[in-house]
């Protein structure tokens, strides 16, 4: 997952492929807020196909769906292309329209595998490509790092970094998570996570989300992904809601 979260309703996926079987590892990245410094192993994609990834408050929401690339061009880089398309709902009806096109490039400087410690960098930007009103409409960026620690089948990842959000009434703002997640069998991993944001406008506040999510590998090369949990805004405590739903396709 990359870039604002704003953005992060704008990069969702749409896998269309068949491959044959890959084990389960100890990825992390969606289907949490939280993204981790694994990239994709060289020469191998990684699709993810969200049903749903949005966020909002009682009947207001607003989410994506489309499809997120992510390719391991050499050792230790992953290379991501977001192609989304948005929607938002509220008391005027829906609105729906292409949204910003996304780019990012993972790079993990860092793996000590006898430790099960690894970092890494990952850059990223939106380019207003957006219709209907959907997107930022400008170019905005994220420059994140990214921290995992395994140990057995325990996994603890997070980190963050600083979000550009330009425009009229957006301010610029610090973003960051944390998650931990443990794999039960062969091919199920559950975890939970918290995650920060500052406030992205200038009237806006800073907000504060919890979840649970897992995965679960199906027979074939698709995994099911999901997650959810409350959001709760500074200083009134207003709260709202995120959710997440959708297949990875690995080959």
């Amino acid at each position: 997952m990359l870039l604002l979260k704003k953005s992060r309703t704008s990069t969702a996926m749409l896998a269309c492929a068949i491959a044959a079987c890959v084990p389960l590892g100890a990825r992390a990245g969606p289907p949490f807020l939280t993204d981790d410094p694994e990239p994709t192993e060289t020469g191998h994609w990684e699709i993810y196909a969200p049903f749903i990834e949005g966020d909002g408050q009682h009947n207001s929401f607003q989410g994506s769906t489309g499809v997120e690339l992510n390719y391991g061009a050499v050792r230790d880089l992953q290379i991501t292309v977001g192609l989304p398309v948005d929607f938002s709902h509220d008391d005027n009806g829906w609105r729906s329209g292409a949204g910003d096109l996304a780019f990012s490039a993972k790079y993990r400087f860092y793996n000590n595998e006898a430790a099960g410690l690894q970092i890494a960098v990952f850059p990223g930007m939106t380019v207003p490509t957006g219709t209907n009103g959907m997107g930022a409409g400008t170019v905005t960026g994220l420059l994140p790092v990214w921290i995992q620690k395994d140990q057995g089948p325990w996994s603890i990842f997070g980190g963050g970094g600083y979000a550009i959000n330009p425009g009229a009434g957006n301010r610029n703002f610090w973003t960051g998570g944390l998650a931990v997640t443990r794999k039960l069998g062969e091919r199920l991993v559950l975890g939970a996570e918290v995650e920060r944001q500052g406030a992205d406008t200038d009237d806006g506040r800073a907000t504060t989300s919890l979840g649970v999510g897992g995965t679960y590998q199906l027979q074939t090369a698709l995994t099911v992904l999901g997650s959810g949990g409350p959001t709760f805004e500074d200083r009134d405590g207003t709260s709202g809601y995120h959710a997440y739903l959708g297949l990875r396709l690995d080959y």
